[in-house]
């Protein structure tokens, strides 16, 4: 190869990245908008639950477990059943259930029973929210997986 051959091969690092926040700006796009969802929904179960002071957080416990088994069921259906569009990953896994589980709020929330002098509370909602999110994922990808089985046959 020659060197003006060369030359014109060369990419611009300014060119390349305008190339790759084009390809990105639809997954960007697309979990700020699933995000924006998922927040809604998690502050209406918020109201819908709410909190006493120093009381167990309730909403956030849910919030948590219900994100947990939903991620389960939809995480095998995008990878072992259906096809999906390149961007329903990042709009609803990442976007909506991303929006709508908060793990932050759940140290908060420790914090805040710990701080109300309710130390076993808190202790009894971190262990609970753990394995309570953990066998929701579980169950949900389990069932969903004997489901996608049973309809393939």
């Amino acid at each position: 190869m020659t060197a003006p051959e060369a030359e014109s091969l060369r990419v611009e690092p300014s060119t390349r990245r305008r190339s790759e926040w084009r390809s990105q700006a639809p997954v960007v796009a697309v979990v700020a908008a699933g995000g924006a969802i998922g927040a809604v929904a998690r502050y209406a179960l918020a109201l819908a639950l709410p909190t006493a002071t120093g009381g167990f957080p309730w909403a956030t416990f849910w919030t948590n477990v219900i994100g947990c088994a939903v991620i389960g069921a939809f995480l095998v259906l995008v990878t072992e059943g259906l096809p999906a569009h390149r961007l329903v990953r990042p709009f609803f896994g990442t976007g909506v259930l991303g929006g709508f589980t908060t793990f932050s709020t759940y140290t908060v929330d420790i914090q805040k029973l710990v701080d109300h002098g309710r130390p076993g509370t808190g202790l009894a909602y971190l262990a609970g929210t753990l394995c309570a999110a953990l066998a929701a994922v579980w169950c949900a990808a389990t069932v969903t997986r004997r489901v996608l089985t049973r309809r393939q046959r």
